[in-house]
């Protein structure tokens, strides 16, 4: 897999996961275990295992394989491999611009950027989605039509906390049941990932960007999305949820018009690239008809 930074410089990486992915959706014999793995009984009970006290003993093995700076993060004690999961960072170290007509990421992660066409058809890694098949509601799906998707994936060493991109007005939260397939690009390659996957979204009706939606989308083991909020008021920057263990991806969907995403993220995607981000980054913004 190609990954970019905001510099332009490309890294190719393959690891032992991205092979093991390969393997779980590619092989027939392994796909009896593939099935078991992305269950909701298997996802629930890694979870309840990541709660318990004896996952502690997994938190630094975890640290050391994935590289973490554990400098950037809040220094205490954690209670379960969950609880450090969810580490919090250290004020300051996520800022978003204050800068009004700045689409800022709402959360770290490796982002890629498709426009949605006016059939309300996208296409992410060669697999064509729609909007309905994605949000399960056709009025929803109309509405956005036209507009852009922009879609952030978390691998397990990222931080997993994420915000609102904008002040605005926030609706309940709808949740889709669904499978829990692992979010890494080899696994996109074979299935619709995201749109068998459980998730989560909200439309938000913000200051600058229009009424958008943004949705939690749950991986291969992850526990839990946890949003903090129902119907609300929300503030740019301000920390929307956080998800339990595994990767996971955050994906905003804007009107026509709305938003322009920057170039060298929109140039990567079409190159099969991800772009890596930081929460609070900026990825584009407001757009603006002259």
């Amino acid at each position: 897999m190609k990954y970019a930074d905001r510099a332009g410089n490309i890294t190719e990486n393959e690891n032992g996961q991205d092979r093991l992915v390969e393997s779980l959706y590619g092989k027939r014999f392994l796909l009896p275990l593939k099935r078991l793995l992305i269950s909701r009984p298997v996802s629930f009970l890694s979870g309840v295992l990541c709660d318990t006290a004896v996952s502690k003993a997994a938190i630094r093995p975890f640290i050391d394989s994935n590289h973490i700076d554990m400098s950037e993060y809040a220094d205490r004690s954690y209670k379960s491999f969950n609880d450090f999961f969810a580490r919090e960072i250290k004020e300051g170290r996520r800022p978003f611009s204050e800068v009004p007509g700045d689409l800022c990421s709402p959360c770290d992660g490796k982002i890629s950027a498709y426009p949605i066409g006016y059939g309300d058809k996208f296409t992410v890694k060669g697999r064509k989605y729609t909007l309905e098949s994605l949000l399960r509601n056709k009025k929803l799906a109309r509405d956005l039509k036209g507009g852009m998707l922009v879609m952030i994936r978390l691998s397990v060493d990222d931080y997993h906390r994420y915000s609102y991109i904008d002040d605005g007005i926030k609706s309940f939260n709808y949740p889709i049941s669904g499978k829990f397939n692992t979010v890494n690009p080899n696994a996109d390659k074979r299935v619709n990932v995201y749109a068998e996957n459980s998730r989560e979204y909200t439309f938000i009706r913000t200051e600058n960007f229009g009424t958008m939606i943004q949705m939690e989308v749950g991986a291969m083991m992850v526990g839990k999305i946890v949003n903090l909020h129902q119907a609300a008021s929300v503030k740019r920057g301000m920390e929307k949820g956080y998800f339990r263990f595994g990767g996971s991806t955050v994906i905003l969907i804007f009107q026509r018009d709305k938003v322009k995403i920057d170039d060298d993220i929109i140039s990567n995607t079409e190159k099969g690239i991800e772009t890596i981000v930081k929460m609070g980054e900026k990825i584009g913004e407001k757009y603006n008809i002259t």
